[in-house]
């Protein structure tokens, strides 16, 4: 199918071109799912990526908002992860060095469960905070009345709020739209030019560069490149301080000011169209040598997937849709276990069932954790084989995976 022509939502160049289309995937990666049934029919949309030639931009053009459900079913902590704890440690004193804000009112935007804002005024205990997401879970009031939670989107309504640090983690990649959520914060700081915006969000060249193909998924409907993203904040009258990558160069971290002028755009696609327009065949084959190598590992024992997030349910859905080969996927949050993959129905399992199910791999989707995962099958007493799918399982030439180094 021929989708409408569109213009690029940051730039609005007309020179837009598909690259990946999945006909049929689950809408949602972190919905919890209490049963196969649910999860068998989950709502499925179409994954049309498009890359804009003239900033790097990259949306599915076929994305429709309708499908999607932010609930309170919805539930993407990680904060049982120690590496990622680790990580969002490190964030709160970024955010705090270099806002160099004591007392601050700061927002978040999309605060989830609201554990990184509860974190920023622990540290900072003249702070005051507002956290807005629609599936937040708890007291509406915390921390002696410092902390409030609305449990609703934040958009232009919420401009009002008067603003001196604002966070926004993770979300601008699930808005179709990114300039009406930026346009909302600059509003929420035009009184305060002393004010600081950070924004994190996934680095789509990472993606690209590392042929990461389970990193696309339908939530996430607009991603960034470093110059998409400056090019989106300086045409909304911010002044741009630095877009660093962090978490392992997987993520963006945006830090920049209101300023009373739009500054100057200088727009730069990058390598990113050329990598976007080779992702085609490298996803083609890749997926057919994960197939291959899970089918094998499979023969040998139980195999499972470390981590029930919107990576493994893409992976699985890519090459396990109908539960053949993975055994079960393996989270350490409580509130997924017990509970089912979106779409390919496999069990999410703690990873002390691991010590019965005996498993000969676990899969590893995000290099990140791998140390982690290692850690932790050996207190449980396993010497389980670990692939990490990004650094162990390496693409010869011809295609085919060549033997991991474990």
């Amino acid at each position: 199918m021929t989708l409408p022509a569109e213009n690029c939502p940051v730039c609005d160049s007309p020179s837009t071109s598909l690259f990946l289309d999945r006909p049929s995937v689950p809408v949602h990666q972190n919905l919890l799912m209490a049963s196969p049934e649910e999860a068998s029919q989950i709502k499925r949309g179409r994954l049309a990526m498009h890359v804009c030639s003239t900033c790097g931009f990259v949306f599915n053009r076929a994305f429709d908002d309708r499908l999607m459900s932010y609930n309170q079913n919805y539930e993407n902590t990680q904060v049982h992860s120690p590496a990622f704890n680790e990580y969002v440690d490190q964030l709160v004193g970024t955010v705090l060095r270099d806002s160099g804000m004591r007392g601050a009112t700061i927002v978040e935007v999309g605060c989830g469960k609201g554990d990184f804002i509860k974190r920023l005024l622990r540290t900072d205990p003249r702070a005051r905070g507002y956290g807005f997401d629609p599936s937040y879970l708890g007291p509406d009031v915390v921390l002696d009345g410092r902390l409030k939670f609305e449990k609703r989107f934040y958009d232009a309504s919420s401009a009002d709020l008067k603003a001196d640090i604002v966070i926004c983690r993770h979300v601008i990649e699930h808005i179709t739209r990114p300039n009406e959520i930026v346009r909302a914060v600059r509003s929420a700081v035009e009184s305060n030019p002393e004010a600081h915006v950070f924004f994190e969000t996934p680095s789509v060249d990472w993606i690209l560069e590392n042929e990461v193909t389970w990193d696309f998924f339908y939530e996430h409907c607009s991603l960034f490149t470093a110059a998409s993203l400056s090019t989106l904040f300086t045409r909304n009258r911010f002044h741009v301080e630095s877009v660093r990558h962090v978490f392992g160069e997987q993520y963006l971290w945006l830090h920049a000011r209101p300023t009373a002028v739009t500054p100057q755009v200088t727009l730069q696609p990058g390598t990113t169209p050329e990598n976007a327009r080779r992702f085609k065949d490298v996803e083609a084959r890749r997926n057919r040598v994960w197939r291959e190598l899970i089918q094998a590992e499979s023969a040998r024992g139980p195999l499972v997937v470390w981590g029930a997030g919107a990576k493994a349910v893409t992976f699985a859905n890519l090459v396990d849709p109908d539960h053949h080969w993975i055994e079960a996927i393996v989270d350490v949050n409580p509130s997924k276990q017990g509970k089912y993959l979106a779409g390919s129905q496999h069990p999410i399992i703690a990873p002390d069932s691991l010590q019965e199910l005996q498993p000969t791999c676990v899969l590893v989707l995000n290099p990140n954790y791998r140390d982690e995962i290692s850690q932790r099958l050996s207190s449980l007493g396993l010497s389980t084989e670990i692939i990490d799918l990004m650094h162990d399982g390496v693409l010869s030439e011809s295609g085919q995976l060549e033997a991991p180094t474990i």
